[in-house]
């Protein structure tokens, strides 16, 4: 089990999610140390956050500690005991939908909890924070693809706006404390073991279940909704790449800063169900149709997303590949070998 050791420890919020999960095992095969937390809470399956928890334990550089970030007290003894050097902060209550049905969560999780990681920063200083914010930012956009440097004051969610919030206290942090840190806006990550809220996840679930899919597009296939479909290895390759490229302050800019992190190639919302049926077809030998109802978009749903990654480029070199075929066609083998699927 790892030991402690002065600033040579990452430490992973939310390390039981999706993302942060698939960023720990990578940084742990690297050869680095990680500090993973997370609270465990039932938003979905637990039993799929366990497990993803069991992959990384494996490895002897891991620590788990069970922590909710919106414990003041707990977030600060991790800090003084491990005093890691990098701290990638993705523990979040996540979905827009969901922050209709249930605010409190995103207001304990999203705005508490990110304060006082910031907080934690403050009183620890560190190298680098690394922060999840998001595409919603961007609200109704109308302008593609979406910029770092346009206007983000018009949020459709609540979920959009705490994100917009992290984006505003991070710079202020940064401003105040000189905490270098770096904000990343994810547009719709998907792969193995993903979030079983997505779309695509629940998709599989309805079709396995025979029952109907809901597409919020109005059945309007000419202006159908469209999404930057990012890949899980994408996204983790993107974040390793920016782990020791830390803003630096200058006279006038404070080291802080905004990048997109998606695929840059969007796809309509059908193309999508298309190829992902497609992919259970092969992944089951057998051909996959799903059974469609067709509703209005939801409050709070944006019609399209579209990343500039122009700026994540100029500093890695790193742009993501992973085309949708290949990344539903991972998807859905693990999720017919997962699920026992035939």
């Amino acid at each position: 089990m790892m030991t402690k050791s002065t600033k040579d420890i990452i430490l992973v919020t939310g390390v039981a999610g999706f993302i942060g999960s698939f960023l720990a095992k990578r940084l742990l095969e690297s050869g680095k140390k990680v500090i993973g937390i997370d609270n465990l809470n039932d938003y979905y399956d637990v039993n799929l956050k366990k497990e993803r928890l069991e992959n990384l334990n494996t490895f002897e550089n891991f620590k788990f500690e069970k922590v909710d970030i919106a414990d003041k007290e707990s977030v600060m003894k991790i800090f003084i005991e491990f005093n890691p050097s990098i701290v990638i902060n993705l523990a979040a209550q996540a979905g827009v939908r969901y922050s209709l049905e249930n605010p409190d969560a995103y207001t304990q999780s999203n705005l508490i909890g990110f304060f006082n990681i910031l907080e934690a920063c403050r009183n620890h200083p560190v190298d680098h924070l690394i922060y999840a914010s998001s595409s919603s930012v961007y609200g109704n956009n109308k302008k593609v693809p979406f910029e770092e440097t346009d206007k983000v004051d018009n949020p459709v969610s609540l979920y959009a706006a705490t994100k917009k919030s992290n984006e505003l206290m991070a710079h202020t942090y940064s401003h105040l404390y000189n905490i270098p840190a770096t904000g990343l806006r994810f547009f719709t990550v998907y792969g193995p073991m993903g979030r079983p809220d997505m779309a695509y996840f629940g998709f599989a679930d309805k079709y396995f279940a025979n029952d109907l899919i809901t597409i919020y597009n109005n059945g309007d296939f000419e202006n159908d909704l469209y999404r930057d479909f990012t890949y899980i290895d994408d996204i983790i390759e993107g974040i390793v790449q920016l782990l020791l490229k830390q803003p630096e302050k200058t006279n006038e800019q404070v080291p802080h800063r905004i990048l997109n992190i998606g695929n840059s190639q969007p796809v309509k919302l059908m193309e999508f169900i298309t190829t992902l049926e497609k992919a259970f077809s092969q992944s089951l030998g057998r051909t996959v149709k799903f059974n469609k109802k067709y509703e209005p978009i939801k409050l709070g749903d944006v019609p399209a997303t579209y990343a500039s990654t122009d700026k994540l480029q100029e500093l890695t070199g790193f742009k993501p590949t992973t085309s949708i075929k290949e990344g539903l066609q991972k998807f859905t083998d693990w999720y017919v070998n997962y699920y026992k699927k035939n």
